[in-house]
């Protein structure tokens, strides 16, 4: 089984060299880097902020995941202006608004009103899916065949790097400057992100973007709009199967990591270990996408989607046995390096998109992931008060094996000859089936 059919590119394995050597994709690359890394900053600072003036852990807490949850709502209410308005513009107007957002939290002294500055995180973060997936949108068009699989690999490294390094630079930068000068550099790095993309990214004509789903474009305002195309791409099997497939085991798998810190505690590990073991993560996760996206050919990563997936899963039931730290950091290692599953599924999702909604259907990809993503702990927190942390880890990898077993039973699509003729039709190419049954 295979999630959808092979690309229409065949077995050509791109290089990184290729990829970067498209100057805009390197624009848009190089902004997100730096702008993940602020976005960790402020994060990081506002937290910081709100438990020095409240001294509650619960509401430093909610600061931290406060710009995670209403992503989804802004891609349901908003999603279609990723297709309708011009791409540049709505990517530095993005960067701008988080700059302005950053700012404002800067200069407002603490104690502020809790809930005005976390409303202030909340509505940028309503945004958010809408100038993210105007950037994926532009990065599938102008990366071709296997390039888009090694740009959008590119782009997770990216992100998990920038992510650790914003949270690394925070403590250092709240350190030295305090904690509102830090917000002051997390709006310049914004501020720099906004003012490149504005000068050095091009303008596209109106032919070049526009559209959502179905032709919504014109059936009312932006909600209306947003409400219809997200039905649409749900109502796709093809395309609904896909988005769960790279929902579902971040979801189960965050679930698990947010218990290794309590894990390491109830071990009694030594002080410091659990660091060890949360490196170990993103360790894995890029030793997986270097090896699977520059060794494998495309075919072979579409066909390894399952086996990978499984491996995300898999070692976290040995935490059942609640081994130690040498074992434990073994057992990340492995589930990080499955996480290269998703590479498998980048082109056969893109394949799957109708042209005219690509961005509204990469926002929602995205806030639907880091909503789930920030459930998954909570969920299985309270199940590790029931059954202990390690049984509830091994519960969470067992979720995720068992999607993996899900996705195995999959039908096969159409046909890649049958899937290629529809496509020129259009001037696109479809190769995954569009029957509405079915989850």
């Amino acid at each position: 089984m295979t999630p959808t059919a092979e690309p229409a590119q065949g077995h050509h394995r791109a290089t990184y060299r290729e990829v970067l050597a498209e100057p805009r994709f390197r624009l848009l690359f190089s902004t997100r880097a730096v702008a993940i890394t602020a976005g960790s900053l402020r994060i990081t600072t506002f937290s910081v902020l709100v438990f020095a003036a409240t001294g509650s852990a619960l509401l430093s807490a909610l600061a931290f995941g406060i710009g995670f949850l209403p992503q989804l709502f802004g891609s349901l209410l908003l999603g279609s202006l990723a297709d309708r308005l011009a791409p540049r513009a709505l990517i530095a107007g993005g960067y701008a608004l988080e700059c302005a957002a950053a700012l404002l939290l800067a200069l407002m002294p603490m104690p502020m009103p809790i809930a005005a500055s976390l409303g202030v995180v909340a509505l940028v973060a309503l945004a958010t899916p809408v100038f993210g997936g105007a950037s994926s949108r532009l990065v599938a068009q102008w990366l071709k065949g296997d390039a888009y699989v090694l740009g959008r690999s590119l782009n997770n490294s990216a992100s998990s790097g920038a992510q650790l390094f914003g949270l690394a630079l925070g403590g250092a930068v709240v350190a030295v400057l305090g904690p509102h000068r830090a917000l002051a550099v997390s709006a310049a790095l914004y501020l720099g992100c906004a003012l490149a993309v504005r000068i050095r990214l091009p303008r596209l004509e109106r032919g070049e973007f526009g559209g959502t789903p179905g032709g919504a474009r014109g059936d009312g305002g932006a909600a209306r709009a947003s409400l219809h195309g997200a039905g649409l791409l749900l109502r796709n099997r093809t395309v609904r199967r896909l988005m769960l497939a790279q929902w579902l085991p971040p979801a189960f798998v965050t679930g698990a990591e947010g218990l290794i810190v309590a894990y390491a505690g109830g071990r009694h590990f030594a002080p410091g270990r659990y660091a060890v073991l949360m490196g170990c993560l993103p360790v894995g996760m890029l030793v997986g996408d270097l090896l699977v996206s520059r060794l494998l050919r495309p075919p072979t990563r579409v066909r390894l989607v399952v086996p990978l997936m499984a491996l995300t899963g898999l070692p976290l039931v040995g935490f059942a046995a609640e081994p130690g730290v040498g074992v434990s950091s073994c057992l990340l290692l492995l589930r990080g390096f499955g996480w290269a599953y998703g590479l498998g599924l980048q082109r056969p999702f893109l394949d799957a998109l109708p042209q005219d909604g690509q961005g509204q259907a990469f926002g929602l990809l995205g806030s639907g992931s880091m909503t789930l993503q920030g459930v998954g702990p909570a969920c299985f927190g309270a199940v590790a008060a029931g059954i202990g942390t390690g049984g509830a880890i091994a519960l969470a990898g067992g979720a995720a094996v068992l999607t993996a077993g899900w996705i195995r039973t999959w039908h096969p699509p159409p046909s890649p000859a049958r899937n290629h003729s529809r496509g020129s039709e259009d001037g696109t190419e479809q190769h995954a089936c569009s029957s509405p049954a079915g989850p």
